[in-house]
């Protein structure tokens, strides 16, 4: 048991901690970093230009900006599977140069001028991207600039928000946010209503139990779900069977892509979501259900677009002496009026709300209180981030696994004093009679899936009958280690399996264990027949936990003509792109190889444990045993797969 106000503002002051790192950070990015190396590390787009400017339904000012293609001397472009880190809501900077850039990184800083404002992210698309503006001034500066750019900028927005919701979690007296802040702390147990169990034969007994411990909890509950459990279909059952019970919910997530990911599923089930801000998997089925969409859908929209366009009108055209002040001011009156009844009416017609978690901080949600409110993916959450949306709701259901991906902490201390433990953490911690346990796997190969069982969940996990012995080919061994080192004889004196750095943080590389991934998939692909891979459609994921590894594994993949015919079922991303996802096949290329048995992030096993349980009915990990032994989990690892036929 922990004192609840104590260990908050502990943890407001590391997350102050992980602020001013970040702050730092980003102040030596702007200062020394290159162009190119923030290119690499998706935080900035450049060359660019800016296209058609206009005000959105919403009315802000925005900009698309559109991504120049860069093509070599050959012709071929460049930078082009660069993964970006631009989504909505994020703050950027644009920049220009004085002179014309060159292949050559710009070295000095005064070469580069950045202006004076900050601009929001309301849009990313492929290579384009809609950002707002502050005012028409800031367009003409960009529309006017040579050589423009522009990067990622400090999210001070986001801190704010954290802090401010720290603050009012931690001076809360008699109210229902100070009950469950002392409930997680473990002060105080949780307490359940009690009815008779609900049914659902297409559950199976752990998902069934967890539905209805999630309608029992009067305070809260975890649905902790390891990797092909069916996390999502349990998570999306207890929404639809508290909506029989409830009016609305809100629905959160760490990320876009997680909201998306839930909120799509939902509206699959039929309930009508209301999706506070843009999504990033751009479809039309996704931009229907968001609130700008919807907004702007409304009937009457039209008149308060007109309304808003006739006060600037009137703004701009204003003559010096003129008293607009009267007629512009009623005019706003009725925008307001119709403003507010068109969101009061998108809100009554919304069965789930859906938000990031900082998007719960959004105005538009400023009155608005949930009975439950239902955090997806909590074990990627910050628990800062996790009060800005429980200040909203009586009651907190959190779904996730702490035993995958955490969250992302740049400061190092701030981390290691314990800033990386979640709220679900906590909660598993301090009310384990609160965690519900799915035990039933549907994605793996039993052999693939029971060392991830043994090790991280007690053994608790089994694998259905329908995947327990799922193969691509018959009588083969389902996960494989193979190791460069051993299979080199001393006639390859020119292969080197040692790991290269290559400047960037975490940038290495291992050239020779990429050769040896890309010659064993094309082997494999023969063995397995290239007609009955297309046929089956049969797919294929490489992982590596280094970012250098993934992009030059990609890029051969590209230039290679014997993967011409299968590029679009081969994806190759890092440990946190594949999270959510899984293919038929999965490549590990672990990268690390050197003489003091230093293996960096690899230490974080969680990581590891995603990677390997995308896959479902093959998996193949490439590393170096020398170096990896050293680890107690990759040693057992190895010894299990030796030991697996």
């Amino acid at each position: 048991m922990q004192n609840s106000t104590l260990y908050l503002q502990r943890l407001r002051n590391l997350l102050q901690m992980e602020y001013d790192s970040e702050k730092e950070e980003f102040r030596l990015q702007t200062e020394k970093m290159g162009i190119k190396r923030k290119i690499h590390r998706g935080i900035c787009w450049y060359p660019i230009e800016a296209g058609r400017s206009y005000y959105n339904s919403l009315n802000q000012y925005v900009v698309e900006i559109n991504k120049k293609i860069q093509r070599n001397e050959n012709g071929e472009v460049i930078d082009d599977d660069i993964e970006h880190n631009f989504e909505y809501g994020k703050p950027v900077q644009f920049f220009s140069f004085n002179a014309k850039y060159t292949n050559d990184d710009i070295k000095d800083k005064n070469d580069i001028h950045y202006y004076p404002f900050s601009c929001t992210v309301s849009f990313v698309d492929g290579n384009r991207m809609v950002v707002t503006l502050p005012s028409s001034q800031a367009l003409i500066d960009l529309q006017n600039a040579e050589n423009l750019g522009v990067q990622l900028y400090f999210d001070e927005t986001s801190y704010k928000t954290m802090f401010h919701a720290l603050d009012d979690v931690i001076n809360a007296k008699k109210n229902r946010l100070a009950d469950l802040r002392d409930i997680i702390s473990g002060q105080i147990k949780p307490q359940k209503r009690s009815f008779t169990p609900m049914q659902f034969p297409w559950l199976n007994r752990t998902q069934e139990a967890a539905v209805n411990e999630v309608l029992w909890a009067k305070d809260v509950e975890v649905v902790h779900g390891p990797p092909g459990t069916g996390k999502t279909t349990t998570l999306v059952e207890a929404i639809y069977e508290t909506l029989r019970r409830e009016t609305q919910v809100m629905v959160c997530a760490q990320s876009n892509m997680a909201v998306d990911w839930i909120s799509e599923k939902l509206v699959d089930h039929g309930i009508p979501v209301l999706r506070i801000g843009n999504p990033s998997r751009v479809n039309d089925k996704m931009l229907s259900f968001t609130y700008e969409r919807k907004f702007e859908s409304h009937p009457d929209y039209p008149e308060l677009w007109s309304i808003r366009k006739t006060i600037r009108q009137m703004k701009e055209n204003r003559k010096k002496g003129e008293n607009t002040h009267q007629k512009i001011a009623r005019l706003r009156d009725r925008a307001s009026e119709i403003e507010m009844n068109i969101n009061a009416q998108l809100f009554d017609e919304a069965r789930v709300v859906a938000c990031t978690l900082v998007g719960s901080a959004n105005k538009i949600l400023v009155r608005h209180k949930f009975s439950t409110l239902f955090i997806d993916e909590a074990a990627q959450a910050l628990e800062p981030a996790c009060w800005i949306a429980i200040r909203r709701a009586s009651r907190v259901i959190l779904a996730g696994d702490h035993q995958q991906l955490p969250p992302t902490i740049k400061c190092y201390e701030a981390m290691k004093q314990g800033l990386g433990k979640t709220l679900m953490e906590r909660i598993v911690d301090n009310q384990p009679d609160a965690v519900s346990l799915l035990k039933v796997q549907y994605r793996m190969n039993d052999a693939i899936m029971k060392f991830s069982s043994d090790w991280f969940y007690h053994g608790e996990v089994e694998s259905d009958d329908s995947v327990k012995n799922r193969s691509v080919l018959d009588y083969e061994r389902p996960i494989l280690w193979i190791d460069g080192k051993e299979l080199t004889t001393e006639e390859d004196t020119d292969i080197d399996f040692c790991e290269q750095f290559v400047g960037e943080n975490h940038g290495r590389i291992n050239k020779a264990e990429a050769e040896l991934v890309l010659a064993t998939l094309k082997d494999y692909i023969e063995k397995i027949g290239k007609e009955r891979f297309l046929e089956e459609r049969l797919d294929v994921g490489i992982i590596s936990p280094y970012k250098v590894q993934t992009q030059y594994l990609r890029q051969q993949i590209r230039k290679r003509e014997e993967f011409r015919l299968f590029r679009n079922v081969i994806s190759v991303n890092t440990v946190d792109g594949f999270q959510g996802q899984e293919r038929d096949i999965i490549m590990i290329s672990l990268v690390r190889s050197n003489n003091d048995g230093q293996i960096g992030f690899l230490s974080d096993l969680r990581r590891m444990n995603v990677a390997m349980t995308r896959a479902r009915m093959k998996l193949i990990i490439f590393g170096d045993k020398e170096t990896l032994q050293h680890h107690a989990f990759y040693r057992k690892l190895i010894k299990y797969v030796e030991e697996t036929e």
